[in-house]
């Protein structure tokens, strides 16, 4: 499980904007956003660095679960 929407809403940030950014269609950005899918480590680590966060504030911890 990843926090991928919540960080997105946090920053005002839209999904089609992310994928631009990655280089990927929107539907896999909307996959990884909705946890039907999850990203590579490779993936997160460059979603984390385009929105500016530590990776780890993109994974769903016991610490962070809402």
């Amino acid at each position: 499980m990843n926090r991928i929407k919540e960080v997105l809403e946090e920053k005002g940030i839209k999904q089609k904007w992310l994928a631009e950014k990655l280089g990927k269609s929107y539907n896999m950005v909307n996959g990884y956003v909705q946890n039907r899918q999850q990203p590579r480590l490779e993936v997160l680590f460059e979603i984390a660095k385009i929105l500016n966060v530590d990776p780890k504030v993109l994974i769903k911890t016991e610490d962070n679960k809402r």
